[in-house]
């Protein structure tokens, strides 16, 4: 099956060009492996190792929650 992507970014096409001569690799071959790796990750993400990641990128929950909660539960 042919798959194809259209308007993707020019950096991330170079990107993926330099990954790709880094393994020794095509673009299709680095795309190829990119997606099978995506795909096999997938199923043995812990909740840990997402969390991680989440802290990573950078996206955390407010520290305030529990006030917020409690504020509206008290409110009620």
């Amino acid at each position: 099956m042919n798959l194809s992507i259209k308007n993707v970014p020019k950096e991330w096409v170079q990107h993926l060009r330099q990954r790709a001569s880094k393994h020794h690799r095509s673009l299709q071959g680095e795309l190829l492996s990119i997606l099978e790796d995506s795909l096999n990750q997938q199923d043995k993400i812990s909740p840990q190792s997402l969390l991680a990641e989440l802290r990573q990128r950078g996206l955390r929950t407010p520290k305030e929650s529990v006030t917020i909660v409690r504020k509206d539960r008290d409110g009620r």
